[in-house]
């Protein structure tokens, strides 16, 4: 079930915008979340049904769109948001 508030005890949490279908939606994610613990948050958030085929793209310092689809694009868009202090990570779906 997707984080929507953030847990003030617990300061490793990102704010995720998650953009899918014309919608933005907020979400706080784990710091250290898995590929497969944030397949399962877009998959909830955005309402997919579970073997629903879709892109996770995130959206660069540059404005550029990254695909993420295994554990180490993830692990680098996350070791850039930290690097580059950012209030949020821009997460698009797409199917």
């Amino acid at each position: 079930m997707p984080t929507q508030l953030a847990n003030d005890n617990n300061i490793h949490e990102i704010r995720a915008k998650i953009a899918y279908n014309g919608e933005v939606l907020i979400t706080y994610i784990d710091q250290n979340i898995t590929f497969e613990e944030l397949l399962h948050e877009i998959i909830v958030i955005c309402r997919f049904a579970p073997n629903q085929l879709f892109t996770m793209k995130w959206v660069d310092e540059e404005g550029d769109p990254c695909i993420i689809s295994t554990q180490m694009e993830l692990d680098e868009a996350l070791r850039l948001y930290e690097l580059n202090r950012d209030n949020e990570i821009t997460i698009h779906g797409k199917w």
